[in-house]
């Protein structure tokens, strides 16, 4: 194993360090229990926005927190769900009177310990609602779900739904456009090799040089399939006729097209990945009025990269385009 850390076991700890030292001006990092907030929180009378999950995915959550887009971020371990514990007290120190949206990726740890952070801060009289992303095409088990997994389109509702909290929305309105950006979003994602999980030590699964696994989960679960290296347009092709015959998008649909890199794949595949979407999607008759491109859920240095679709509409539109201020995304400002 080679990587750039000290010891195996204060990975996560020193990586939170080194984010409260870099950012500074935006986020503010609690330890014991971990969590990630906004500088200025709470934010008096303003929904507060919380996500989370295991660590790996840099940089999500934390570092979508900020104006605009999360309010706090819980980070577990190395692909292990945060606790009730962090859950709660990001909760307590973010709630501006307004309540909290828990934004909850399709993970069976993750669920079940939201859930537990929700019922605690409830009793001490914190309004909570949660709403499970689940937007993964490729298969509708795996290692970690029941369900499908919640992917690409986690970001995108961390985007919109912190962007209609700052606008002053309520918590009930919030919840509901977050249900709907996950109805409304398709993710497939691929792999050319394993990550390394540092206290592992070795690689999470074995692909020959000449394989590649399609449908893979941002852990390294197993996904529809394992065949040959195939071209960039030929992936292209494979994740997003599965998106699109999904939902199933129509002629005349306005999406967001999100290109995700894994960690160890270079914007300039990213890119190739992209021109090919837009060519697919063209030929559809179906409008790319937005685009993200970029390594924002990360595996650690996996290589490959996923495909996320979200049907636009005005109000989706305006609320993407909304100033945003955070480590990871930023505009508009």
């Amino acid at each position: 194993m080679k990587k750039l850390i000290n010891k195996a076991e204060d990975v996560v700890k020193e990586e939170l360090e080194g984010v409260a030292l870099a950012h500074a001006d935006l986020v503010k990092v609690h330890f014991d229990p971990d969590f990630v907030y906004r500088v200025d929180a709470p934010v008096k009378g303003k929904v507060a926005v919380i996500s989370g999950g295991g660590s790996g995915h840099e940089p999500m959550h934390g570092g979508f927190v900020g104006m605009g887009m999360l309010d706090a971020a819980c980070p577990g371990q190395v692909f292990t769900s945060p606790t009730p514990d962090q859950m709660l007290e990001a909760t307590k120190m973010v709630d501006g009177g307004a309540g909290v949206l828990h934004i909850v990726k399709n993970y069976s740890g993750d669920i079940m310990n939201f859930e537990m952070a929700a019922d605690m801060a409830s009793d001490e009289g914190i309004k909570v609602e949660a709403v499970i992303i689940d937007d993964d095409v490729a298969v509708k088990d795996s290692l970690y779900t029941q369900g499908r997994r919640g992917v690409g389109t986690t970001v995108l509702a961390e985007k919109i739904c912190g962007a209609a909290a700052e606008k002053g929305l309520d918590l009930k309105k919030v919840a509901n456009l977050c249900r709907k950006v996950n109805g409304w979003g398709r993710t497939m994602g691929m792999a050319l090799t394993s990550c390394i999980v540092p206290m592992a030590g070795k690689p999470t699964f074995d692909l020959a040089d000449d394989e590649m696994e399609i449908g893979i989960g941002i852990h390294g679960e197993p996904g529809r399939k394992r065949m040959k290296v195939k071209t960039a347009d030929e992936v292209t092709e494979m994740l997003a006729e599965a998106i699109i015959s999904d939902l199933p998008y129509k002629a005349g649909d306005k999406v967001l097209a999100f290109v995700n890199g894994m960690g160890g794949t270079p914007p300039i595949e990213l890119y190739i990945i992209y021109r090919k979407l837009e060519q697919i999607c063209d030929a559809k008759g179906i409008k790319i009025v937005r685009n993200l491109i970029g390594p924002y859920i990360t595996s650690l240095e996996m290589q490959g990269c996923s495909i996320t679709l979200l049907k636009m509409d005005d109000e989706l539109l305006e609320l993407w385009d909304a100033p945003v201020n955070t480590p990871g995304l930023r505009w508009g400002v």
